[in-house]
């Protein structure tokens, strides 16, 4: 009941904040935060900027999704297309638990159907639900990988880089050596996903042009 209680008055107080700027969808972005753990909550409530950030991804991935339902019914000439843009409002969402994992859990969950993933895009549980589910097969895969020997790190992480800036230089030529290093402060297990996933890197290398363009 406490809990209750306690979620009741954060939703009021986001909605009080939200409600500022964003009258029409205030109801809806309300919702869509009050997703996320109360700690988070309570953060964002006392971070400005953290706050603002979060609205403008529940923003972003309220737009897209809505027009990516419209165009389900159309011909699926663009297919690649549509998987992209999928991907990148997925990672919107799941960026928004803060759970470290971002992009490791997004490239699991496109693994789906784009079906299942339109469904992930428009119910909030169902999709925490299964960030839950893929964070907790991660930290399992994480036990396991502690006991491999990691005396040539340097060595991977040299070659993954290599590989990455080509791969990252087809899409970036101009700011390649930026964003690869920017990439390389992910774990290699995650490095490794993104060279054999190419809107999976895609996704990423967005993001990073995002933040370099930001500075």
């Amino acid at each position: 009941m406490d809990e209750e209680e306690d979620l009741e008055t954060l939703g009021e107080q986001l909605y009080t904040r939200i409600y500022l700027k964003h009258k029409e969808k205030a109801g809806k972005l309300t919702g869509m935060l009050l997703e996320l753990p109360g700690p988070v909550l309570r953060q964002m409530l006392q971070d400005e900027a953290m706050l603002t950030a979060a609205v403008e991804k529940a923003l972003r991935a309220l737009q897209p999704a809505q027009e990516t339902s419209k165009a389900a019914s159309k011909d699926e000439d663009d297919v690649s297309v549509s998987s992209d843009s999928l991907g990148e409002q997925l990672f919107e969402l799941v960026d928004v638990y803060n759970t470290g994992h971002s992009q490791k859990i997004t490239g699991m969950l496109l693994e789906q159907h784009n079906e299942a993933v339109l469904k992930l895009l428009s119910d909030p549980k169902l999709l925490e639900e299964q960030v839950n589910v893929a964070l907790k097969t991660l930290k399992e895969q994480s036990v396991e990988e502690t006991d491999i020997s990691d005396s040539s790190d340097a060595d991977d992480t040299e070659k993954l880089g290599e590989k990455l800036f080509s791969l990252v230089e087809e899409l970036d030529p101009l700011r390649a050596n930026d964003i690869t290093g920017m990439l390389l402060e992910m774990e290699s297990a995650a490095l490794q996903q993104l060279l054999g996933d190419h809107a999976g890197l895609q996704v990423a290398v967005r993001k990073a042009q995002k933040a370099l363009d930001a500075n």
